[in-house]
């Protein structure tokens, strides 16, 4: 059933590519990763108070889903949920923009089933930012990811202007979305990289330029990793400590346990001996000592503590008959 939705939903989204301009307006818009990003709809019935005519649809080239539907964000966007908003004019914000966000926007107004003025089309573009070092040498890498294959020209300003190619010390090197610059790490030691380096992407629709100063995302990643780290540290020491507070409590019970309790009653034990007095002896002895021998020797239980017992005698008891 999820497949056959699927489908459906896909066979719609491309039917919504084949309008006429009088039918749709498009859109291109080309963010950062991490940037917030608002996608466009001029074409709003007024008389709806949630937009709950508006419909916002999302497809890439895995899937296709409903994003915005009922005055309400859809159930088959709640992977990125906490993200998404529609504004009074039913426009769709996206915060924290990530590559999974690249794809085909598009927007729709329905009433009693029909549909109601212009379509909107938004086809939205990712830059990423990376850095890579290698013993004195930096690489600084843009690229632009977009729906349907990209083909946005991007290129590298050195503060504003073209990085020179025949600078020795600067190597540059572009491909269709994508570019990168290598320089010596002591070429520019007191400067801030995004105070020098700009990535220009070109839209390939508009021809309008977008210039994002050099900010790599793998530092983001770094700050994750360090919290994570911290993270687990911080809950190793305090399952470390939970064991032992309860191997000592145990302990404690266990000697808890061996002391006896004088509320509980007295231990008791006695032994009794009888020795035959031999023929030859008694024969030594008066007629009226003519008896066996018996010894009887009879305890109590003493405190565990041998100071106390020596402190207060009464507390040991013992009888010899």
């Amino acid at each position: 059933m999820s497949e056959f939705r699927r489908i459906m939903m896909s066979s719609f989204l491309m039917l919504l590519l084949h309008f006429t301009a009088a039918d749709v307006k498009q859109y291109s818009r080309i963010v950062r990763v991490g940037d917030e990003v608002t996608l466009p709809f001029d074409n709003v019935i007024h008389d709806q108070d949630t937009c709950e005519y508006t419909t916002w649809y999302f497809s890439d080239s895995r899937s296709s889903v409903t994003l915005f539907e009922y005055g309400r964000i859809h159930k088959e966007a709640k992977a990125k949920s906490d993200r998404l908003r529609v504004t009074e004019k039913c426009s769709l914000v996206i915060k924290k923009v990530t590559e999974e966000d690249v794809g085909f926007y598009s927007c729709r107004q329905f009433r009693s089933g029909e549909r109601q003025g212009q379509d909107s089309h938004v086809y939205l573009s990712v830059v990423t930012m990376t850095e890579h070092q290698d013993n004195d040498e930096v690489t600084l890498h843009c690229s632009v990811k977009r729906y349907g294959g990209c083909r946005h020209p991007v290129k590298w300003l050195l503060q504003g202007q073209d990085v020179d190619k025949d600078h020795r010390d600067i190597k540059t090197s572009q491909s269709l979305c994508s570019a990168s610059v290598t320089f010596l790490t002591s070429l520019f030691s007191n400067t801030p990289r995004s105070e020098l380096f700009t990535c220009e992407v070109t839209d390939e629709n508009t021809r309008e330029e977008h210039q994002f100063p050099f900010s790599p995302q793998s530092s983001g990643w770094w700050w994750w990793i360090i919290v994570v780290i911290v993270g687990v540290a911080a809950l190793t020491i305090i399952t470390v400590a939970v064991i032992r507070r309860k191997r000592t409590q145990g302990n404690e019970t266990q000697t808890d346990d061996n002391v006896t309790d004088p509320e509980d009653g007295v231990p008791y034990a006695s032994i009794s001996y009888t020795r035959k007095s031999s023929r030859k002896a008694r024969a030594h002895l008066h007629d009226d000592d003519d008896e066996d021998d018996t010894v009887t020797y009879s305890t109590v239980g003493a405190p565990s503590s041998s100071s106390a017992a020596s402190a207060d005698p009464s507390l040991l008891y013992a009888t010899v008959n």
